[in-house]
Formats: C-alpha cells, sequence, structure tokens
C-alpha cells in the first residue's frame, strides 16, 4: 500500500475519511459517496517525495515564515510540526499548538487530526517533512554553506570559522550544538536574505547521520576537524566513525565542492584520497601546506604562529584565549576558511585573538582559590588522552585532574577506559594528583582514587577544600562535572 503525505488547504471543506479514503466535504452526498481531493490534495510516496509537493508546502511556509516544534512556543500565525522522541510525541499537542494560535499544526498521526479542521497537514513523517522544507528554504538562499563535522572540536572550529567569516560577512552559523537532525533543520531556516554565507555544524552517532545532514544543507564546502573512538555503541567500530565523517566527503566530492582539510592527520588524509578528492586547501604544522602553523607556547594559553603560502613567508602571531595546544589545528582550520574567502591575514589573526570559549569547552576559569580548565561538555578516548597531553605539558604548581566516565563506547568502554588510567600511571609526575569518577573508571585497575558519582566527589570537596591548585575538569555531559567549579 502506498503511503501518502497530504495537505489539507484553508479553502477546502472539512474533510470526511471513510474506508480509508479522504472525501471532501462539500462534495459528499446522501448516498454517502464523495469527491475525492483533487488540487486541493496533495501527496506523494513515503520514500520519495517530489520537489513540486514540497515547493507547494514551502509557499504555505512563506506565508507563515516561522516554525515551532514547541507547544510552549506557539506565536500567531506560526506552523507547528510535531516531532517524536523516546519520550515525547508532538501529535499529542498538535490541537493546543493550533488553540495558541497556530494557523497551521503538520502531523503524522490521522489520529491527531480534528475531524471538520482544515489547519491540520497530514504527513507521513514529520521529521522528513522537516527537513525537507529545510533544504527547500536552504536552495532559496544561494550562498556559500561550509559543513563541520568531526570527532571533536566540531563546536569550536565552528565558532572560530564563524568568528573570522563575521568580520567580512554576515554569517549564519549553528547556535550551540544544534547539529542533529532537528538543529541543522532549524539552522537552515534561520537563513535571510541578508545572510551572505552559512556555517552549519552536523553531529552523527550513528552510521548515515552525515549523509542525511549534507542532504539537507547541501554545502559548498566543509570540513572534518579529525576521525576518533567516540560513540562506538552507534558506529560499532572506529571503522564505522570513518565511513559516517566521511559522508561529507562523499557528498562534497559528488558535487566537486571544496575540502579544508587537516594535513596533518592521516586519517582524514587517506579518507580524501580514496575518494579521489583534488579540489582541496590544506592546513597542518608540516610541509606542503596551505596554512602552515606551529605551538610557540602553552602556559597555559595557546600562543601560536601561522603563515600563508601566498604571502611570500610572512609570519603572524596569534595569543588566543583557548587553553591546550591541540587548539592549533582548530585555529589553522579557521585561518584557511578565511584566507579561501578573502580575508586579510591581519584581519584573521585578530578575530582568533579576541574569540573567548565558552560552554565548558577548553576554558580557564579563576576562582578564588583555584585555576580551572574546564571541558566537561563532552569526552571519549580521543579527546579524553588529548586533553591529558595538553595538560601534562602545562606548567603550573600544584597540578590536578578530576576526570568523568566516557559515555557511548559500547563494549569497547571497558577497555577504553583502561586505556586512559595507563596513560595517567605513565604520566603521574606530569598529571599531578587525579581522581577518576563514574562507574565505568570504577572497573578499571588502578589505585587512583576513585569515585561512583559526581554527586560523592562534591562531598569530598565540601569535607576537603582545595586550594593553590591548577585543576583539569573533563569528562561527559551526562556525568555532571560541570557541577563541581562552584565548589572549587
Amino acid at each position: 500500500m502506498e503511503h501518502t503525505w497530504q495537505v489539507y488547504k484553508p479553502e477546502t471543506a472539512p474533510f470526511i475519511a471513510d474506508a480509508g479514503r479522504l472525501f471532501a466535504g462539500a462534495g459528499h452526498n446522501s448516498a454517502g459517496e464523495g469527491l475525492p481531493f483533487s488540487e486541493n490534495l496533495l501527496t506523494f510516496a513515503r520514500d520519495k517525495p517530489s520537489d513540486m509537493d514540497i515547493q507547494q508546502l514551502y509557499k504555505l511556509y512563506e506565508a507563515h515564515p516561522m516554525i515551532t516544534t514547541d507547544s510552549r512556543d506557539c506565536r500567531p500565525g506560526s506552523i507547528f510540526l510535531a516531532l517524536k522522541g523516546a519520550s515525547f510525541d508532538g501529535n499529542l499537542f498538535a490541537r493546543s499548538a493550533l488553540e495558541k494560535g497556530c494557523s497551521y499544526a503538520i502531523v503524522d498521526s490521522s489520529e491527531a487530526v480534528v475531524k471538520g479542521d482544515s489547519r491540520y497537514i497530514l504527513a507521513d513523517d514529520c521529521l522528513k517533512t522537516f527537513k525537507l522544507l529545510a533544504r527547500e528554504h536552504r536552495r532559496r538562499h544561494p550562498v556559500p554553506v561550509i559543513a563541520i563535522t568531526g570527532t571533536n572540536g566540531k563546536t569550536t572550529t565552528k565558532e572560530l570559522i564563524a568568528a573570522v567569516l563575521s568580520r567580512r560577512f554576515n554569517v549564519l552559523f549553528t547556535e550551540g550544538n544544534f547539529n542533529n537532525d532537528v538543529g541543522v533543520p532549524k539552522t537552515l531556516f534561520r537563513l535571510s536574505p541578508e545572510h551572505e554565507m552559512a556555517v552549519v555544524e552536523m553531529g552523527a552517532s550513528h552510521p548515515g547521520d552525515i549523509k542525511t545532514l549534507v542532504e539537507t544543507a547541501e554545502p559548498t564546502c566543509g570540513l572534518i576537524t579529525n576521525v576518533g573512538r567516540a560513540h562506538l555503541e552507534g558506529f560499532g567500530s572506529f571503522e564505522g566513525v570513518k565511513k559516517t565523517k566521511g559522508e561529507l566527503y562523499d557528498y562534497l566530492a559528488s558535487c566537486q565542492g571544496l575540502v579544508f582539510i587537516d594535513r596533518d592527520n592521516a586519517d582524514l588524509c587517506e579518507m580524501a584520497r580514496q575518494r579521489g578528492i583534488a579540489n582541496t586547501v590544506g592546513y597542518g604544522t608540516g610541509e606542503g601546506c596551505n596554512i602552515r602553523g606551529r605551538v610557540v607556547s602553552c602556559s597555559p594559553f595557546l600562543c601560536f604562529e601561522w603563515t600563508d603560502e601566498t604571502l611570500d613567508g610572512k609570519t603572524f602571531a596569534v595569543e588566543t584565549h583557548l587553553v591546550g595546544a591541540y587548539n592549533i589545528t582548530n585555529m589553522l582550520a579557521a585561518i584557511a576558511v578565511g584566507r579561501h574567502f578573502c580575508i586579510d591575514a591581519q584581519t584573521v589573526s585578530e578575530a582568533l585573538a579576541a574569540y573567548i570559549p565558552k560552554n565548558n569547552r577548553s576554558q580557564l576559569t579563576a576562582t578564588s582559590r583555584n585555576q580551572l580548565i574546564v571541558d566537561a561538555y563532552n569526552a571519549n578516548p580521543t579527546s579524553m588522552l588529548t586533553a591529558l597531553k595538553s595538560f601534562a605539558m602545562i606548567s603550573a604548581p600544584g597540578k590536578m585532574a578530576i576526570l568523568g566516565d566516557m559515555r557511548e563506547l559500547g563494549k569497547a568502554s571497558e577497555e577504553e577506559h583502561q586505556s586512559v588510567a595507563d596513560f595517567i600511571a605513565s604520566h603521574r609526575e606530569e598529571l599531578g594528583e587525579v581522581w577518576l569518577v563514574g562507574h565505568e573508571f570504577m572497573k578499571v585497575s588502578t589505585d587512583l582514587r576513585r569515585f561512583s558519582t559526581t554527586e560523592e566527589v562534591g562531598e569530598e570537596l565540601r569535607r576537603h577544600p582545595v586550594s593553590s591548585r591548577t585543576i583539569l575538569i573533563k569528562g561527559s555531559n551526562g556525568m555532571r562535572l560541570y557541577q563541581l567549579p562552584e565548589l572549587l
């Protein structure tokens, strides 16, 4: 049976459902027979909707240019779109959204439709409809779109690129971490005629995630920050990570898009080579890069120098507000993008020097008693070891690290947590005192101090406050280590 997507226009009579057929109320006769919708009913197959149908629905959006997925935020004249999740079903709130002022409600459950109310739009899949509409909106704004994905550094790199490009252009960029199959469409719907380009962050935790997002955003260029051992529960293996992140390369290769690539990263270079990608701008710390840089110091803020091969060897120095030598790669990526879009070198450097991190990412915070390096938003084996190596390089008295579990590693979890413990054991002197937090770290073989929960750590810090320390706080967001700075 073919599944269809149906739009009931306001000028039609209320619909009546009968034996699986939809009829216009105005055409219904006393014998119970009816006239099927024709020009007032748009249909398309579930798996391959036609552009024409989406374009007609987009006209409705143009008349009501605001889509909300939150029934608590129903501005007059907006369109409510009923998304579903593990613990909620937006279809249940469609009627409430209309009562609060929405002009239409897009739902994917026939039970949500109130008979006689022509404001309902029945879809097979609201999320798919959302993404198709967002793609149509993006197509109405033919500006450069820079896609960013990767295991680590996506958000920081996105913000750095946006900071650089904003010095010359009106730039739309992903807010926060709105980087999934709901966040990316929401970002695209923010595109307006005033925007000259867009920077779109794309996250993934399962195979095919990036493919879906690039097909929605249709980027003209992009970059993968790196590939590492994260979300292994969803990807299955490191090869699964590379294949999924590589879906950005697949798309750009198919449309001759430009790839900004970290030449220091062997995995990325091999992934590009496998796909025959030749249209690239390379950055890194080694030879053969269009944009080349080197770390000058990191005590604790990163200071670095960079040069552009087109500038006859002229060197530019940047003192950043980012902690961690690993951030030079993110900085060089932003430089490569900025220079490609013809922003002068001095302006690029000034934008990077002015950038101040937020949201628990590579932040240095001074309290009344301690210096804190807070990186408590996310953690995986790659980012954890990178952070520890960088922390080991910092010269500071009274060093200490509080490390939380790394989530979503599946069967590899025990092995990966043990690897972190082993690394710490071999770098005790450089890292100082280390506390491990979480049920996964409780399973490892180590003599390090361990706590089952962040709450236990909090209790210990209240009983025995620490002072005059430089403390790294790193762990998955679900560990809630971001609660600790107020106790330090």
